[in-house]
């Protein structure tokens, strides 16, 4: 199939309403298109990059996590939750009620990533994996009674109030099973030469597509993505993550999908998809270089001054790669020392200027590896 020969399907008429009948994509696929090949080769060449820094970085799983979060508070905002980074990391006890729901989402989509990944080793990329990953998913927060875990049962829609109303209906629910099989398929497919980005990049659409779940498919589709390049070894390190990209583009992501099934577009999506893939990638690897420049200045320089606490400082400061938003309390339990040698040891990184304290408060304070914490937030 050549994809600017696609057909992306037809509209069938239910009860008051017409649902969209995606065409299956277990096809071996033609790109005749220069600037598309152009794109992709820029693509992986960024990609080796940023995937090179993954297997050269020390202790790269610390920072990996930091990647995982600034993903899962993306994607969760794309869907309408309001944490932001600073807010993830800390724990339930330090987050303002109102905000506890959308932290717990994000808690969630963290957990359901990890969980994912972890099974890569004994599971195929497949729709088992992705109803055990759904279920993680939805645990406990506001989607919780959509059927977790689950192909949905009932007819589901993307934009407005209804069915009467909606931006655009998916394939109606007896249909779900067939479409995600051929989509498993596709995904695992050696008999056909796609390359993987072009491959992922169908997948997420035709995914979001079919919408297979009641709630959670934005969120599970992108997760998508950074699964398949990791069991296909184009990532050794779940590294790269597009949330960023879409939500600083959301209407453009929207817009790109929807072309796709209106005007059968393929191409314009794929051009999207790979742009995404360009900037997040280049993004990483300078977020990789700027934490080994500042891990230099910091273990090379500052904490040195600190003498005879040189070890607990190390190791305050490890912590602090993985949760650079800390009260004296998670000093304390964490790294199980006491209260007035954790409260000393935030002291003195204050005087060297890793820590500034956030809240003004002399109680129930809140202290922020700020400059660590913009490597992730550009």
């Amino acid at each position: 199939m050549d994809i600017s020969k696609f057909i992306s399907g037809n509209y069938l008429s239910q009860y008051q309403y017409q649902s969209f009948q995606p065409t299956k994509i277990n096809l071996e696929w033609i790109i005749s298109q220069p600037d598309i090949n152009t794109l992709l080769e820029e693509a992986n060449l960024k990609i080796g990059s940023l995937d090179a820094f993954s297997l050269i970085v020390p202790d790269v799983g610390t920072f990996i996590k930091m990647h995982m979060v600034k993903e899962a508070t993306k994607s969760s905002r794309i869907e309408g939750t309001q944490t932001q980074i600073e807010d993830a990391v800390l724990k339930e006890r330090d987050i303002n009620p109102e905000k506890k729901d959308d932290w717990q989402e994000v808690q969630n989509y963290i957990e359901a990533m990890s969980f994912a990944i972890g099974k890569l080793d004994e599971l195929p990329l497949s729709n088992r994996l992705l109803r055990q990953t759904h279920e993680t998913l939805l645990k406990g927060v506001r989607g919780k009674h959509k059927q977790p875990g689950e192909f949905r049962k009932s007819q589901n829609w993307i934009g407005g109030t209804s069915l009467k109303d909606a931006v655009f209906i998916p394939p109606v629910q007896n249909e779900v099973a067939d479409l995600m099989s051929d989509l498993e398929k596709f995904l695992n497919n050696e008999t056909i030469n796609v390359p993987h980005l072009i491959r992922i990049a169908i997948a997420h659409y035709q995914f979001e597509t079919i919408h297979p779940f009641l709630d959670g498919n934005g969120r599970l589709g992108r997760l998508l993505i950074t699964l398949y390049l990791v069991k296909q070894n184009i990532l050794h390190k779940p590294t790269l993550y597009l949330s960023d990209f879409f939500e600083k583009h959301k209407g453009l992501y929207y817009d790109n999908l929807m072309l796709v099934r209106k005007n059968n577009d393929l191409t314009q999506w794929i051009k999207f998809f790979l742009v995404a893939v360009i900037e997040t990638a280049q993004s990483g690897s300078n977020t990789f270089r700027d934490v080994l420049s500042l891990r230099e200045d910091i273990e090379g320089k500052r904490i040195i001054r600190l003498g005879r606490k040189l070890p607990l400082a190390k190791e305050l400061l490890f912590y602090l790669y993985k949760k650079p938003v800390v009260t004296a309390l998670d000093v304390e339990e964490d790294l199980k020392i006491s209260k007035p040698t954790a409260n000393a040891i935030l002291k003195n990184f204050q005087q060297i200027g890793i820590l500034k304290e956030q809240t003004g408060y002399k109680r129930n304070r809140i202290f922020i590896f700020e400059e660590y914490l913009r490597l992730f937030e550009r």
